[in-house]
């Protein structure tokens, strides 16, 4: 990672439908040691990773593991949960039964969520520390809004903030520091304008000085649809044409232009019909309209973005 401050290493990147490549992603800044931001995919998306070559000059140790769940073990050291929706948990719960002890690092409405409706005993096994005959595999740490903490086992330090999102399925960014730098983690969100709460200009505030001062390595947030027709239900998600909407409300918070900032595209929805290819369609939208400049990133299961 020589001259990086952040690598992602993608896990899973739509929205779905389709149950291999939901929302997952790794962070590191030494490749070695990974906080994972949402796991909607997980192990297969570790062998995704491994088959393209991604983990090539990764140092395993462990020969009796097999390499992905050296990884998963050994090497991601917390989860970072945006909201408890299927499409952003379901690879950290049925891939819970291989794993080892760690944090889970989220707001307290999605802990509950995941407490009480998923590691329950009933849906699945209680792993977590909290509720009736609780196995204490994972540790719930609850995350208090607007407040920056550190993330055990790491250096990072990770700061939240509420993002609108249907209830009660409300859902959270993450404002990631390493050394100075930052990743702003957004998990699924609308825009201000049909959302509520001003969300996404709080958090547009917050992270302009930084920006200005280019120490925001790349912002990742969702597009889940091409624009869409006016009056249409998004579900609670941003399209093309609200996207960059807030990106241009973004840049009128900041004192300098933001052409340039990475903007990695997360949670594009893929269809299901053959005459439309809907992840072509909203990449091809956003780079034809992005008259802010900005350098937008598709990423690809398996893939390492190195920032």
């Amino acid at each position: 990672m020589k001259n990086h401050r952040f690598e992602i290493i993608v896990l899973g990147c739509t929205g779905g439908p389709g149950e291999a490549n939901l929302s997952g992603y790794l962070i590191s800044y030494d490749h070695q040691s990974f906080v994972a931001f949402d796991s909607g995919t997980l192990l297969h998306g570790l062998d995704v990773a491994i088959e393209r070559g991604t983990f090539a000059d990764f140092s395993f140790s462990d020969p009796e593991l097999c390499p992905s769940a050296e990884i998963l073990q050994k090497h991601i050291k917390a989860f970072l949960i945006s909201h408890a929706h299927l499409d952003h948990i379901s690879g950290l719960v049925v891939n819970s039964q291989a794993d080892e002890s760690k944090a889970i690092y989220a707001t307290n409405q999605t802990i509950d969520h995941l407490r009480d409706h998923i590691f329950n005993g009933l849906i699945w096994p209680n792993y977590g520390n909290e509720g009736e005959g609780a196995l204490d595999l994972y540790t719930y740490h609850r995350l208090a809004l607007g407040k920056q903490e550190e993330i055990g086992e790491t250096e990072f330090l990770v700061e939240p903030f509420l993002l609108s999102h249907p209830e009660p399925g409300a859902s959270t960014a993450f404002l990631l520091e390493h050394a100075g730098s930052y990743l702003l983690l957004c998990g699924d969100t609308c825009s201000d304008r049909t959302g509520k709460g001003g969300c996404l200009d709080h958090i547009w505030k917050r992270v302009a000085p930084l920006i200005d001062q280019g120490q925001v390595a790349a912002l990742l947030i969702e597009c889940s649809f091409g624009q869409l027709e006016e009056g249409k239900e998004s579900y609670g998600h941003l399209d093309s044409a609200t996207l960059l909407e807030e990106l241009s409300l973004l840049e009128s918070r900041c004192e300098k232009t933001i052409s340039g900032l990475n903007v990695v595209i997360t949670h594009r929805k893929v269809g299901l019909r053959q005459d439309k290819d809907l992840l072509s369609e909203i990449e091809m939208e956003l780079k034809g309209k992005n008259a802010l400049g900005v350098n937008f990133i598709f990423p690809t299961q398996g893939e390492r973005i190195q920032l």
